[in-house]
């Protein structure tokens, strides 16, 4: 079992920073990735990036890889999304995702997700 749970989401202004935080609390199961991901009323849920699990490495979406940075703390078991200058556009619930299988574009390819964290940016 993987629980996993998102904070630093807010409301703030056009060209501010952000860093949400996953906790990701693996008990039983092994998880090859975690990812983040963002989602909107109207749309499915798209990759923003994913860092494999104990391995090294990030991936990063192509629209945001100049503003967004993700990391990890493993001995906190939390990985970090910072974004940086946020755009109205960025304005969506973030979700935090572990898959057993590795990293992927994909919803669908993730096993477990948290419960979302809403980031909200004005003009």
């Amino acid at each position: 079992q993987v629980q996993l749970v998102e904070s630093g989401g807010g409301l703030v202004q056009a060209g501010d920073s952000l860093t949400l935080s996953c906790l990701a609390s693996v008990l039983t199961v092994s998880i090859a990735a975690v990812g983040w991901f963002l989602q909107t009323p109207v749309d499915v849920r798209e990759f923003v990036s994913a860092i494999p699990w104990n391995v090294g490495g990030t991936y990063v979406d192509d629209s945001v890889t100049v503003r967004f940075t993700i990391s990890v703390d493993y001995a906190k078991s939390t990985v970090y999304l910072q974004m940086h200058n946020l755009k109205p556009e960025d304005t969506a619930v973030y979700y935090c995702g572990a898959s057993k299988r590795g990293v992927a574009g994909l919803a669908s390819m993730y096993d477990y997700w948290g419960q979302g964290t809403q980031v909200t940016v004005s003009s």
